[in-house]
C-alpha cells in the first residue's frame, strides 16, 4: 500500500509543478504593469522640476512630456489587460484544484473499496499455496526459488533438469545437469543427459562441449548406448565417414532391434553407405545376380536404383493403400534421400488415409518426431 500512497503524492506534485507557474505568471504580470505606470508618473514630475530649475526649455519639456505620456498610456492599457487576466484566477484555480484532488480522491477510494492488505505479487501467493493442481510453470518457479536459496541442493538440480528439457529449455537443462554433476558426482546418465541437452540447444549439432560430456560418459560405462550414439553422429557431422560407419556398426552389433534408437542408427549408417536401412528393404531379398549388379554399379547408379524403389513404394501406397508401417518406411526412405518436402507430403497423405484410426495416427506422430518433420 505504501507504494500507492507514494504514487498519489508524486501525481499531486507533478500537477503543482505544471499549474503553479500559470498562477504566478498572472500575478507577476500585474505587478510589473503597476510598477511601469509609477515610473512614468515619476518621470513626468521630474520633467516639471527640470523646467522650473531651468535645466530644459519649454520646447524640450513639452517633447519629453509627450513621449512619457505616450509610454504611460501604453503601460496603463497593458495593466488593464493584466487585470482582466487576473480576474480569470478563479478559472485557473478551478483547473488546479481537480489536479490536486484527483490523486487524493483516488487514494481514498482505493482505501475504501480496495484490498491494500493483499500481497503485492500474485506469483508469490501461488508459490506459497498447495502445489497440487498447479501448472508446471509455477511448480518450476517453486523449485527455482528453492534452489536460489539452496544452490548446493544437488538432488533439486537433478530433478529440475529433465523438466527443463520437457519445457523446451535445453540450455537451462544443461546448466542444471552440470550443477547436478558438480554436486552429486559424475555418472554415465548425468554426463549423457548433459551432452544431449547441449546437442538440443545447438539444434542437433554435437558441439565440442557435448562431445566431451559423451566421452566422459563412455569412460564411466563403455557399453552405454546413448553416448556412443551421439559420438557416432559427431563423426558423421565432422565428415569422418569411415570412422562413423565403424562406430555405427559397433553400436548396432548385438543391439536389441526393439530399442528406440536402433532405427535411427540404422538410418544414419545406411545414409553413410548410400543404401536403404533394413527397415526399408523390400520383403524379399534380391537374387544373387541383382546383388552382383548392384555391387558393380556406381554410386550415382545405386542412388538411382534406391530412388526407383522408393518411388515404386510411393506409387503402390497411393494407388492400393498399405499398412501404417509401410507408410513410415516410405517417409524414412524419403528422409534418407534428403527429400524432406516429399516426406512431409507422404506424412500428410498417410494421416489422411488413417484419419479414423487413432493408433495409426500415434505411429505417424512418432514418425514425425523421429524424422524431424515437426516444423
Amino acid at each position: 500500500m505504501t507504494l500507492w500512497i507514494l504514487f498519489a503524492l508524486m501525481t499531486g506534485l507533478t500537477a503543482l509543478t505544471v499549474l503553479m507557474p500559470l498562477r504566478r505568471g498572472s500575478a507577476s504580470a500585474s505587478d510589473a504593469g503597476a510598477a511601469d505606470e509609477a515610473v512614468y508618473k515619476a518621470q513626468l514630475e521630474e520633467v516639471d522640476r527640470d523646467l522650473q530649475r531651468g535645466l530644459v526649455d519649454a520646447a524640450q519639456a513639452e517633447a519629453a512630456r509627450t513621449e512619457i505620456a505616450r509610454r504611460l498610456l501604453a503601460a496603463h492599457k497593458q495593466n488593464q489587460r493584466n487585470g482582466k487576466s487576473a480576474a480569470t484566477g478563479a478559472v485557473k484555480w478551478a483547473a488546479l484544484l481537480p489536479a490536486l484532488l484527483l490523486p487524493a480522491g483516488a487514494l481514498g477510494l482505493y482505501l475504501w473499496i480496495g484490498s491494500p492488505d493483499l500481497p503485492d505479487q500474485p506469483l508469490e501467493a501461488r508459490l506459497q499455496s498447495n502445489p497440487e493442481g498447479q501448472p508446471v510453470e509455477v511448480l518450476v518457479a517453486r523449485v527455482e526459488r528453492h534452489l536460489a536459496a539452496n544452490p548446493q541442493d544437488g538432488q533439486g538440480w537433478e530433478v529440475l533438469a529433465p523438466v527443463y528439457m520437457s519445457l523446451g529449455r535445453p540450455q537451462d537443462a544443461a546448466q542444471a545437469y552440470a550443477n547436478a554433476i558438480r554436486l552429486n558426482g559424475a555418472s554415465e546418465p548425468r554426463q549423457s543427459s548433459l551432452g544431449e541437452a547441449l546437442v538440443v540447444a545447438a539444434e542437433g549439432l554435437v558441439t565440442a562441449d557435448a562431445r566431451a560430456a559423451f566421452e566422459r560418459a563412455v569412460q564411466l560405462d563403455p557399453a552405454a548406448a546413448k553416448p556412443r550414439f551421439f559420438l557416432a553422429l559427431a563423426l558423421g557431422q565432422e565428415g569422418k565417414r569411415d570412422e562413423a560407419i565403424s562406430a555405427w556398426k559397433r553400436l548396432l552389433d548385438g543391439a536389441n532391434p526393439n530399442e528406440i534408437w536402433v532405427p535411427a542408427a540404422q538410418q544414419e549408417l545406411a545414409q553413410l553407405e548410400g543404401r536403404l536401412p533394413p527397415s526399408l528393404q523390400p520383403p524379399r531379398g534380391p537374387a544373387a545376380a541383382d546383388v552382383e549388379a548392384a555391387a558393380a554399379m556406381s554410386e550415382a547408379e545405386r542412388g538411382e536404383m534406391i530412388r526407383s524403389m522408393v518411388d515404386g513404394l510411393k506409387t503402390r501406397l497411393e494407388a492400393d493403400g498399405g499398412s501404417v508401417e509401410e507408410w513410415v518406411r516410405l517417409i524414412r526412405a524419403q528422409i534418407v534421400m534428403g527429400d524432406k518436402d516429399a516426406a512431409k507430403a507422404s506424412l500428410a497423405k498417410a494421416r489422411e488415409t488413417f484419419a479414423a484410426e487413432p493408433p495409426a495416427l500415434d505411429v505417424l506422430r512418432q514418425a514425425e518426431t523421429d524424422n524431424g518433420l515437426g516444423s
